[in-house]
């Protein structure tokens, strides 16, 4: 799956535990009518991903979603999701707000076959 935005926050890398597990997150802020925040962790090697991006930048990230089971010591079950992040990609900012570039008008040849004494049926 992959998800596309610009960047909002980029953590720091942390450690946790004797074995030196690392994660780093990141921030990505959706492009669309209702726009999105969505954090999104990279872990061990992949945290170093993330050295390259800065906030403001507009990249596509690839992602794995990941789910976990846990019982509390009140013996209830939860669960928990994350989304973990493996590839980043810069992206270019579309100019043009989404469209698609126009042919230039040239790359248009004009119609020949017209004959204005033709009825038509179109309102206008």
């Amino acid at each position: 799956m992959e998800i596309q935005g610009k960047i909002k926050m980029i953590g720091t890398t942390q450690s946790f535990g004797s074995s030196g597990f690392r994660k780093r997150e990141i921030v990505i802020t959706t492009d669309e009518q209702y726009p999105q925040h969505i954090m999104v962790e990279f872990v061990q090697d992949k945290t170093d991903l993330l050295n390259s991006y800065q906030v403001g930048q507009p990249v596509k990230i690839s992602i794995n979603l990941r789910g976990r089971e846990w019982v509390n010591p009140q013996g209830e079950t939860k669960y928990f999701n994350s989304i973990q992040g493996w590839r980043i990609e810069a992206v270019q900012a579309e100019a043009s707000g989404g469209m698609p570039p126009m042919p230039p008008a040239d790359a248009f040849e004009p119609a020949g076959n017209l004959n204005e004494d033709e009825h038509d049926d179109l309102p206008f």
